[in-house]
């Protein structure tokens, strides 16, 4: 184990169960320093949008590392990450789609969907993408310049 990494977990009311247990599990992992809740509490409404928004900033300020979203499928949570400048958000529904998340395209997050993956896959998947870190001497790093290069060029 060489990174301790420090997480921030968001949900909205359709993802709530799946992230009362991630948090669970990443708050007993030797891998994570830190664990950040972003709501939603037991029985708030607050729009995926505004959840995936806010925890994409926490990413691209440094306040946490990495993050994990969830809602219904993962989707609205990782488009609503991906506004952010900077952050690279992706859903991931196995294994290797984990795996490429990180060793291909540098994401800092990853979007689960609570009505689509079952509990133990999703917790499974958290698990595997702890132990990911992008090599930037990888031939993907290129790629992912491509990206970042055009965020900044646009964004400003």
């Amino acid at each position: 184990m060489s990174t301790r990494w420090r997480v921030g977990v968001g949900s909205d009311d359709a993802g709530y169960d799946y992230k009362a247990a991630l948090l669970a599990d990443l708050a007993d992992d030797p891998r994570v320093e830190l664990v950040e809740d972003y709501g939603v509490s037991a029985n708030e409404t607050t729009s995926y949008p505004e959840i995936g928004l806010a925890v994409a900033e926490a990413v691209a300020n440094g306040t946490v590392d990495r993050a994990v979203l969830i809602c219904g499928t993962g989707i609205g949570m990782a488009i609503s990450a991906n506004k952010v400048p900077g952050v690279r958000a992706t859903t991931v529904h196995d294994s290797y789609s984990c795996e490429r998340s990180v060793l291909s395209n540098d994401c800092q997050i990853i979007a689960l969907g609570q009505r689509v993956v079952g509990i133990e896959l999703a917790r499974r998947l958290v698990r595997e993408w702890l132990d990911y870190e992008f090599d930037p001497a990888s031939p993907s790093n290129a790629k992912v310049g491509v990206i970042s290069e055009y965020e900044q060029r646009t964004s400003a």
